[in-house]
């Protein structure tokens, strides 16, 4: 029995490394009142700031109780961890279930735990893809209509036959993030004014995440491209400033109608 609970707290340990946190087993961390033997201590940056997560390993017959949830949120208060979890082989009692809810310690078996700290970690990739799109659109937009049309960033508004439009660009990742965000897959890439790299298709997330480096190293490319010769040309002329912090850009109000447009068609 020690050598499966040993097994299984490294079996843990490994998940959370593999996602790229910092994890060890058989910790010793003080807290305010007492000292604590963790089995898995995690610590992260997925969220923007540092945190650490202690988790429980319990590889037993017998379904976790609620004195067990109990005694790990006392824990997680005493050493002031962001949030606990209690990974068991067994199941949870129903009064264990209650006694979570509401709470920062969260109940899990091992496979729903990894099905959960993967959609963190996607959270927080499609996240920082968002940002990056912020900025990418604020330069776009700083530029004026015709200097956008005349350096190639977008196609005039009777000429279709261009290659290359910012805005369509910028509202199909947008949309595509946000049906990745509720893991609606596939996903369709196709932009009807715009050559795309890579598949029209996205079927999981590591395709998505493909098309969005792609597409907007692209779209870098482009931009860069595009103001080096208004540069040299005299053209370099941008509107300064970002988009207001919770103020929408104008390809999230596009990307809004085309997800929207999708559910209804569900």
């Amino acid at each position: 029995m020690a050598k499966d609970w040993f097994t299984f707290q490294e079996r843990i340990k490994d998940h959370f490394v593999s996602i790229g946190a910092d994890a060890e087993t058989n910790v010793r961390i003080q807290g305010v009142r007492t000292v604590h033997d963790i089995d898995v201590l995690v610590r992260t940056k997925y969220l923007g700031e540092d945190l650490t997560w202690i988790v429980e390993a319990k590889h037993w017959k017998s379904k976790v109780t609620k004195a067990q949830v109990l005694t790990l949120r006392s824990i997680v208060d005493d050493v002031g961890a962001d949030r606990g979890f209690i990974v068991s082989l067994a199941g949870f009692q129903s009064g264990a279930m209650d006694a979570s809810k509401n709470t920062n310690v969260t109940l899990k078996t091992f496979e729903q735990l990894k099905a959960h700290t993967k959609e963190v970690v996607e959270s927080e990739i499609l996240k920082a893809y968002k940002e990056r799109l912020g900025i990418i659109e604020d330069r776009y937009w700083s530029h004026a209509k015709r200097v956008r049309i005349e350096y190639g960033l977008r196609h005039d508004f009777m000429d279709f036959s261009g290659h290359f439009t910012g805005q369509e660009l910028l509202a199909t990742a947008r949309s595509a993030i946000m049906l990745a965000g509720v893991r609606k897959y596939p996903i369709d890439l196709q932009m009807h004014l715009t050559k795309h790299k890579g598949e029209a298709i996205a079927h999981n997330f590591q395709q998505l995440i493909n098309w969005l480096n792609l597409n907007l190293n692209h779209f870098d490319e482009k931009l860069l491209e595009a103001e080096w010769a208004m540069y040299q040309n005299g053209d370099f002329k941008p509107r300064v400033g970002r988009t207001p912090l919770g103020e929408k850009h104008v390809t999230e109000y596009l990307a809004d109608g085309l997800f929207q447009a999708l559910e209804n068609d569900d």
